[in-house]
């Protein structure tokens, strides 16, 4: 008979089997793999970005996939609290670019080996290779669990951390959302995020600009009318299926949803190569060198504002020849280059499948769990958390941070709940 099973020892498990068993409660951690935190070891490019140092409510702005119902998670437990439990425990960390943090060690077994120092010191029991086949529930209570085995295990409190249905090969294979099916909480559909998004423009099946990366651009997701939805200034590169990088990933849950919305195959991005100018800005600039530099070719001034791959591969969408001199050309024209450099679009039509994403967007309906326990709201002493809930975020430590302070609150809570 344990206090609480926690199933699953990845992120979240482990956060929310030591904060309970740090509670007194006596916990289990039943794992499908032979080791714990698999995918965790793969966070952060193998590096574990452990959170990232921004106000709570910066965080939140981070996590567009119901970030709002972290609020009252974070009055109890926020990432300036994930920093402390692991400073606390011998990690020291460091701030890199955009507020992330990261082991000082640049290693994430250094996170993985600190909890399982945690587990060892607080005689925490984990099952290895051990698969969970149902939930027992009685009446509206949580019992315990049913093992692949046949062998039922009690608890008074169940903790699901299986993770979403990224990544397969670490264990994420979607086996909780059955279980709570059965038990009627709602399954929002599942969608890959933080995803590469792929193409059927000529330009992207001929690899004309494959391999081409462009830095500090801006890409905007457009909605039917032609207004943006959301804008990304990061870093983007073009694939032999579509585009990838930082903007591209961020822009992924919202190309989902727009077609969602539209029941379009196709969703319209535009690409702003030169986010420091306005095209007022940009059009003064290409007068200012027409009349002083006119004998210049319209690929060299390009160039001046995107890689030269690009560069004649504009000149191509315009019609003209990158070898024109700036001076023969007229002012329609050079109002057309302006608007390309600051507003080239394409389509999408979809991305890479949900087991190639780092993120499952989707999941166990945030409205059927309490957010100050992450208590079910259907079966007593069930508890949800990490990327099993509907929550997503972009990389850069917010989807940790979730998973951490979710686990936290649900191991802190199972601890101190007792059944009537």
């Amino acid at each position: 008979m344990y206090d609480i099973i926690v199933v699953g020892g990845g992120t979240s498990g482990l956060m929310a089997a030591v904060q309970a068993a740090e509670y007194g409660a006596k916990v289990l951690i039943i794992e499908k793999n032979g080791s714990l935190g698999r995918k965790l070891l793969l966070t952060g490019g193998g590096r574990c970005n452990v959170t990232n140092n921004r106000p709570s409510n910066e965080i939140i702005a981070h996590i567009p996939g119901n970030g709002k119902f972290l609020y009252s998670a974070f009055s109890q437990f926020d990432n300036y609290d994930i920093m402390s439990f692991f400073t606390s425990n011998g990690v020291t960390l460091k701030e890199e670019d955009h507020g992330r943090m990261f082991p000082t060690t640049d290693k994430a077994r250094t996170i993985l080996e600190t909890f399982q120092a945690r587990i060892t010191d607080l005689h925490i029991d984990v099952w290895y290779d051990c698969s969970v086949k149902k939930l027992l529930i009685v009446d509206g209570t949580i019992k315990g669990v049913r093992l692949a085995n046949g062998k039922d295990v009690s608890a008074r409190c169940v903790i699901l951390a299986t993770g979403g249905k990224s990544v397969p090969k670490t264990g994420s294979t979607g086996d909780a959302y059955a279980w709570l099916k059965k038990a009627s909480h709602t399954i929002t559909p599942l969608f890959p995020t933080e995803v590469p998004l792929t193409s059927n423009e000529p330009f992207i099946q001929q690899k004309i600009l494959q391999g081409l990366s462009l830095r500090g651009i801006g890409l905007s997701v457009l909605n039917e009318k032609g207004k943006a939805i959301v804008t990304h200034e990061m870093d983007m590169i073009f694939t032999h299926f579509g585009v990838s990088g930082p903007a591209v990933l961020r822009c992924s849950s919202f190309v989902y949803h727009q077609q969602q919305k539209t029941q379009h195959q196709n969703v319209t991005l535009s690409l702003d190569c030169c986010t420091t100018l306005s095209k007022e800005q940009l059009t003064t600039q290409l007068h200012h060198i027409q009349k002083t530099d006119g004998a210049k070719q319209l690929k060299t001034v390009l160039k001046t504002f995107i890689p030269e791959r690009l560069a004649l591969f504009y000149a191509q969408q315009l019609n003209l020849d990158a070898n024109t001199a700036l001076s023969k050309l007229d002012e329609q024209t050079i109002h057309r280059i302006a608007t390309l450099l600051k507003h080239f679009t394409f389509t999408v039509n979809g991305s890479l499948p949900i087991e190639k994403s780092f993120v499952t967007g989707g999941g166990v309906s945030v409205k059927e769990i309490s957010p100050q326990t992450m208590m079910s709201k259907y079966v007593d002493g069930l508890f949800c958390c990490g990327e099993l809930l509907d929550i997503h975020g972009y990389t850069g430590g917010y989807n940790i941070t979730s998973a951490f302070i979710t686990g936290t609150i649900a191991g802190r809570s199972a601890a101190m709940y007792f059944p009537q």
